[in-house]
């Protein structure tokens, strides 16, 4: 061809109107599904890629699924929520910094990707339970998710709360562990965009260092990869709703 630049265009026109995955070299845009899971130790001890990365990998693909998981026993839910303050009105020294640690993950992981949907998994509230700061526990669980939406450019995020347990229902050792059962309830009930799961059966029989369990604070074995099953069919769900 007598002109280059003419057999240039040609080829670029072809390789956009076939939709190839790479244009001379260079990769597209690779769509995803992500999944944010985070809270604190009965998020630390599930691991996804025992139940729940596979699930969603065998409904929407492998390719086109993103999980990122961070999460840190023993933490209340201020070291994710910045705009934090107790029931009295005090903010503390640090909150939001756990928030900024995910979000690192978060923006490393979908770098150069194209959201398909969004997904975040919650699995937290023990340590508000025992300090008696559910008064400010439904506030907190909103604003993360306003966070998410805000700092992933989202109109819309699917939002998955694992109830606290069956543990304490008499609120003996964790004062506050029925009203915080109760408002991530409410906070799940309260859109369409979101679900919550039981955990009530997941925390008897044999844990990880194979120590029998009965009505424990954290989960069995078994009972983490049950959390990981219920935890992907909300999710899977929620994706399919939003198409």
């Amino acid at each position: 061809m007598r002109n280059p630049f003419a057999f240039f265009l040609l080829l670029l026109t072809v390789q956009i109107l076939l939709g190839s995955d790479r244009l001379f070299g260079v990769e597209k845009n690779q769509a995803t599904h992500l999944f944010i899971l985070s809270g604190q130790s009965n998020m630390q001890g599930h691991r996804p890629e025992e139940a729940f990365t596979p699930a969603v990998e065998r409904e929407f693909g492998k390719q086109k699924v993103t999980v990122v998981q961070d999460a840190l026993g023993g933490q209340p839910i201020q070291r994710w929520y910045k705009g934090w303050k107790s029931p009295t009105g005090e903010k503390p020294s640090l909150s939001g910094d756990l928030y900024d640690r995910l979000m690192m993950k978060v923006k490393a992981a979908i770098d150069g990707k194209e959201l398909i949907s969004v997904t975040f998994i919650w699995m937290q509230g023990e340590r508000d339970a025992k300090m008696q700061w559910a008064a400010v526990y439904e506030e907190s669980l909103r604003g993360i998710y306003q966070q998410l939406l805000n700092d992933l450019e989202q109109e819309e995020i699917g939002f998955v709360i694992g109830r606290l347990s069956d543990f304490d229902l008499k609120n003996t050792r964790y004062p506050e562990w029925t009203a915080v059962r109760e408002i991530q309830v409410k906070v799940a009930e309260s859109s369409d965009r979101f679900r919550w799961v039981n955990t009530d059966d997941l925390n008897d029989g044999t844990n990880r260092k194979g120590r029998a369990i009965s009505n424990d604070l954290h989960y069995s074995a078994a009972g983490y990869r049950i959390l990981g099953e219920r935890f992907a069919k909300e999710a899977i769900e929620l994706v399919h709703r939003a198409r």
